[in-house]
């Protein structure tokens, strides 16, 4: 039976991602909060291979910076649903639901500022040089799109597919770099999957890309081809049957230095575009300085999305997305299982399942401390 008074913490080390511990805090409770301050407790949250690239990248785009853990110790940053259980804000009250960036624990206190009717951002000290995108919580009692029987799929996907569209959109608004084909790595990952359908979902009234492409491991091959959200799926191991011809831009995915390497050594000159975007092979990044053809570049959705913001405003981007979300959501909804893991031996072993690239990907895994 779970220990009510404490509040459980899945750390991981900053440099050793394999090293992982459970550490052990008071819970706080409502006499605990200062003036301003909020107390959520975290209902449940999603981890993808999105969440690895999260620890993988940590240093550099300072996703350890969220949520501070005791060095050499980290907490990775998750999506989900949290309620306030005390409120020392007098604009944000008890029972009220969230959704938004939360740590892998029991509790989170917050600094709400700048609330609305339908969102706050912490404003918390420690997270003011971070991307807003990742600082804002949205009321769910406000928020259109929020169904308390699809939250599962909300805190699985939006934030990924989000990625999703800002890459759709930055492919399309760069007329896809003059390339005929697109190729993303670890095409079986939910983001590259969102990609792909909204692609393939737009192609008819833009006439581009000729060709999406997956790469894939041999044992998800099977799986990828009969979602149909790809015109070939290819595995890591045949790069070399892939026509070295036509002209391509490379979405990675993966972040496998080795296999980025492959397809720039294979296409060159034909190699039009490099996007960085993931890092769902952790273990192997690396290898990508002086490649042939386009030089590769970091994708970093929160900046494109305040880029973006600032010249269509926030609503407009999100209702353009919501008109692509509806229909992949459906899609999804067809072969996506989710799957509900509760406790800290089962988090655990859920993180280094994902972080071993042993998870399945027709699952979403749903946890809870």
């Amino acid at each position: 039976m779970a220990n009510t008074t404490i509040n459980p913490m899945l750390v991981v080390h900053q440099d050793d991602l394999h090293q992982c511990a459970i550490l052990d805090a008071p819970l706080a409770q409502a006499t605990d909060l200062a003036d301003g301050e909020v107390l959520l407790r975290i209902d449940h949250f999603a981890f993808t291979a999105n969440n690895i690239t999260y620890a993988a990248l940590g240093k550099r785009f300072k996703y350890w910076d969220f949520f501070p853990a005791p060095a050499p110790w980290g907490q990775i940053p998750v999506w989900g649903f949290a309620e306030v259980i005390a409120s020392r804000h007098p604009e944000v009250s008890k029972g009220s639901r969230v959704y938004g960036y939360l740590p892998m624990a029991r509790q989170l206190r917050v600094v709400p500022g700048k609330v609305s009717k339908t969102s706050f951002i912490d404003t918390a000290a420690h997270r003011q040089h971070l991307a807003l995108a990742y600082n804002q919580y949205q009321f769910t009692a406000h928020d259109p799109a929020y169904r308390s029987e699809h939250e599962a799929l909300q805190m699985l996907l939006r934030p990924l597919l989000i990625t999703s569209f800002l890459l759709d959109d930055f492919l399309h608004s760069n007329d896809f770099f003059g390339a005929d084909q697109i190729i993303l790595t670890s095409g079986s990952s939910k983001t590259a999957l969102g990609l792909a359908f909204m692609l393939k979902h737009q192609r008819a009234q833009r006439g581009k890309p000729l060709t999406i492409t997956a790469l894939t491991s041999q044992s998800n091959v099977a799986f990828v081809e009969g979602l149909g959200y790809y015109d070939q799926v290819v595995s890591y191991a045949d790069i070399a049957t892939l026509s070295a011809d036509q002209s391509s831009v490379s979405v990675d995915f993966a972040g496998n230095g080795v296999v980025l390497a492959q397809l720039h050594n294979h296409f060159k000159d034909n190699m039009r575009f490099s996007s960085l975007v993931g890092a769902a092979h952790w273990d192997q990044r690396g290898g990508e300085k002086n490649l042939p053809g386009a030089k590769p570049e970091v994708f970093f959705a929160p900046g494109y999305w305040a880029q973006r913001a600032s010249e269509w405003g926030n609503a407009a981007l999100m209702t353009r997305f919501a008109a692509l979300w509806a229909p992949l959501a459906v899609s999804v909804d067809d072969w996506l299982e989710v799957v509900e893991m509760k406790g800290a031996q089962a988090v655990q072993q859920a993180y280094l399942d994902t972080l071993e690239g042993k998870a399945d990907p027709a699952q979403g895994l749903v946890l809870s401390l």
